[in-house]
């Protein structure tokens, strides 16, 4: 039994999207359905850093400061100063932004659901710096989790439903590991030993699994909804995870919290989004 902190309390409602930004030494997060991304650095704790106008899937942050962040209508900006503006729009009636993640290669993946997770209804696209776009998956359901092997030769991909993850090479999308129940797949991350970490919504567990798809390690939170996980800190060696208070079951006091198991692993940095 591998001990958890608590290292923001509170109640969000759809905490998401945890990402490390070492230009800060904050760890990102966001609450998607309460339109809010936040920051947390161990040293100072947790702030608001921006009301969104919309809700918000995931917000990343970009090499020249500031945060790009995938919403209801498409993929915008944030300047350092604050400074809003669109990079690319795909409004799509009932649909919002969900989980995303920057490649080695600088693209953003950003994931669409509906909002009544209708099958079939939400997109995979890669969008480029320039803001051009393109629909790589057109007919996901629930598109959550990315994340790349250290050599950035593999990614893995989440769709929630499925009940596994996938795995993109150059032969195509192939099945890596099909979790056992209860629960679904949510938000992953990879570490530098290229194990993949996948948190289990409805779950209240984070999975870990070798590069061979060989299910290794289970962490077990006091929580149902856990949501996503990525490794912070300076020297990437702990785990957040996110969690979520919307409809969570009777006696979670901590459900929306964001969890940490400290020193568990090594962690893999991020790239920002050259845009």
């Amino acid at each position: 039994m591998t001990d958890w902190d608590i290292a923001v309390p509170g109640r969000a409602l759809l905490g998401e999207g945890p990402v490390w930004d070492p230009s800060t030494g904050t760890l990102l997060w966001v609450d998607i359905l309460s339109s809010e991304v936040h920051s947390y650095g161990p040293a100072t704790g947790d702030a608001l850093l921006h009301r969104t106008g919309q809700h918000v899937g995931a917000a990343l942050p970009r090499a020249g400061g500031g945060l790009v962040v995938n919403l209801r209508d498409g993929v915008g900006l944030y300047d350092a100063d604050g400074a809003f503006g669109w990079l690319a729009e795909f409004p799509e009636e009932g649909c919002r932004g969900n989980d995303a993640a920057v490649a080695p290669d600088g693209a953003l993946w950003a994931g669409t659901m509906r909002y009544d997770e209708a099958p079939g209804g939400g997109r995979l696209r890669r969008i480029h710096p320039d803001g051009t776009v393109e629909t790589v998956l057109a007919d996901v359901t629930v598109s959550n989790g990315l994340g790349w092997s250290p050599d950035g030769r593999l990614m893995y991909y989440v769709d929630s439903p499925t009940r596994r993850v996938d795995v993109f090479d150059e032969g195509g999308r192939r099945p890596f590991a099909h979790l056992p129940g209860p629960g679904i797949p949510d938000g992953l991350t990879v570490d530098a030993d290229g194990c993949v970490w996948v948190a289990v919504w409805e779950g209240g567990r984070v999975l870990r699994y070798t590069p061979t798809g060989a299910l290794d390690r289970v962490l077990d939170l006091p929580v149902a909804r856990t949501t996503a996980c990525a490794f912070g800190g300076p020297d990437l060696r702990d785990l957040y995870v996110t969690t979520a208070a919307l409809d969570a079951p009777a006696g979670e006091p901590h459900a929306g919290a964001l969890f940490v198991f400290p020193g568990i692993g090594a962690g893999l940095p991020s790239p920002p989004f050259p845009g």
